[in-house]
């Protein structure tokens, strides 16, 4: 027998041998969870600053039945609203922070197996967050893994002499953790499908233009990612260098192996407000995160040169993205014309014409709707638009679309259908209590009865099957699937907006519009 056995309830505790040694979880009713699972070493020292390395095995039976450390991080908070049900409470300390955490039906085998990517604008987030619960995934077949990774400084500062996108590596080894070691679990290797949201999903993005990840899994979903949200080497060298010059240092990889994790982050929550636009590219996060993904050719670009033809894919955002930026720190009923053009100047080559078509679009719309509507489209619209189209001009996989609708009444019902808010319906936890409330991002209502049953299953659906169980897109009719109390398919939603962010024929660059 390998050392992928699975004991189940014929042992008073549940244990799983991995390659890397025994596990022992907590049972749940008929989930087994199995926290804290080392998939890379830990990053300490200079290790901070080279690519993810194996962990070393252990003797005996160790324990994964209590939460454990994460990433270095400083508390995330988006104004009046409480984001630690997101991003979770800020930093548990620990070196052994590269981890995964496992929900896994208690018998069973060959599942289909989902990889959650957290977000937190590549500077906060954990599998600590209560948000990220996989119990309604392992209830229904399906075996949720979620993962940390490093962030910030030590994730994604761009140094010389450290390998670039340490975090996304970081992702990699885990997808690779789960080929080896998925099917002790009950889950299947080869049939793997790895999702993110918001940051983590701009990283799943980069994870299908990485040839190194090819095989590791079968689908993906992008959920208010972006397909064009990567920095130029020039846009990381400006945040590289206020880093060093923040913390005094020759901006080198040895330099910043000698700082601790304390001045990392403290550093780190000082780049904010970087001016990252050049001659010839816009700040694909408008300012929003000093930290992205690296990358000499924008993931969008790569798909559409054929990389990840062969994995399905799922991708939308929310019909509201932008709202989340603007009303918890009471930005959104006090938005002039001024901040709708200077939101349009910050994002687009030719600002005045994007703002024409958006008010032509939008007649009635307040500047608070249209400066949302241009900061969601230039953070998530755009570059969801960008990927799925790339990645449906090859005919080998499938490509589906969706957009969340469903408007949160929290803050008045200015939040709406915001960023993050399609989360807890995914994961079938819209009915946490911390969820709710006058400062909590779903607000004091309830949500519809059957939305976030029917969220989840569609998503678990797509992970099992390769459909969601509507039309593929492609660029003709473009089927989107708005999800709402009631779900409808529209073709080519928003169309007017949408090619208002389109690039010249044959335009390949870092620009922040879309291929034709």
């Amino acid at each position: 027998m390998s050392h992928r056995t699975r004991h189940t309830s014929h042992h008073p505790d549940p244990v799983v041998t991995t390659a890397q040694g025994a596990v022992r979880g907590l049972r749940q009713g008929d989930t087994v969870l199995y926290l804290n699972i080392p998939y890379a070493a830990p990053p300490r020292g200079a290790g901070r600053f080279a690519p993810p390395r194996p962990h070393e095995p252990w003797d005996g039976v160790r324990d994964a039945t209590v939460p454990g450390p994460n990433a270095p991080q400083s508390e995330r908070r988006l104004g009046s609203v409480d984001m630690s049900p997101y991003f979770g409470t800020g930093w548990s300390r620990g070196e052994d922070y590269l981890t995964v955490s496992v929900w896994t039906p208690e018998v069973g085998g060959g599942l289909a197996v989902m990889v959650f990517v957290h977000g937190g604008g590549f500077v906060a987030g954990s599998t600590r967050s209560a948000l990220y619960d996989g119990s309604a995934f392992a209830r229904d077949g399906v075996v949720l893994v979620t993962l940390n990774y490093r962030l910030g400084i030590t994730g994604f500062l761009d140094i010389p002499g450290a390998p670039a996108n340490r975090g996304l590596l970081d992702v990699v080894a885990a997808l690779r953790w789960v080929r080896e070691n998925i099917a002790a679990f009950g889950g299947d290797p080869d049939n793997v499908t790895l999702f993110g949201q918001s940051a983590g999903a701009t990283i799943v993005g980069g994870v299908l233009a990485t040839p190194e990840a090819a095989g590791l899994f079968r689908r993906a979903i992008v959920q208010s990612g972006s397909g064009l949200g990567a920095f130029t080497t020039e846009q990381a060298a400006r945040v590289t260098g206020a880093a060093a010059g923040a913390l005094g240092i020759e901006p080198r990889a040895d330099a910043f192996a000698d700082i601790s994790d304390d001045r990392l982050v403290e550093a780190a929550s000082r780049l904010a407000g970087i001016d990252l636009r050049t001659g010839t590219h816009h700040d694909p996060l408008i300012g929003l995160s000093p930290f992205s993904l690296v990358l000499d050719t924008q993931p969008a670009d790569s798909v559409a040169t054929g990389l990840s033809s062969d994995i399905d894919l799922l991708i939308g955002t929310n019909t509201e993205e932008g709202s989340l930026y603007l009303v918890p720190v009471g930005k959104y009923a006090t938005s002039t014309p001024g901040d709708v053009d200077d939101a349009a100047a910050r994002s687009h080559p030719e600002p005045a014409r994007l703002v024409e078509t958006y008010r032509k679009a939008r007649p009635e719309a307040s500047f608070g709707e249209l400066r949302s509507a241009i900061m969601g489209d230039a953070l998530f619209g755009a570059g969801s638009w960008a990927l799925a189209g790339a990645h449906a001009a090859h005919p080998e996989s499938a490509t589906y679309a969706y957009e969340f609708a469903w408007r949160s009444r929290a803050l008045d019902g200015e939040l709406g259908a915001t960023h993050a808010v399609e989360l807890p319906f995914v994961f079938d936890v819209a009915r946490l209590p911390q969820l709710h409330g006058s400062a909590a991002l779903l607000g004091p209502d309830e949500p519809p009865a059957d939305l976030a049953a029917r969220t989840h299953e569609t998503w678990a659906r797509f992970a099992r099957t390769g459909d969601p169980g509507w039309d593929p897109y492609d660029d003709e009719r473009r089927a989107t699937m708005r999800i709402d109390a009631e779900w409808t398919r529209v073709d080519d939603p928003r169309s007017q907006e949408r090619q208002a962010w389109r690039r010249p024929a044959g335009h390949r660059s870092q620009g922040h519009t879309i291929p034709a």
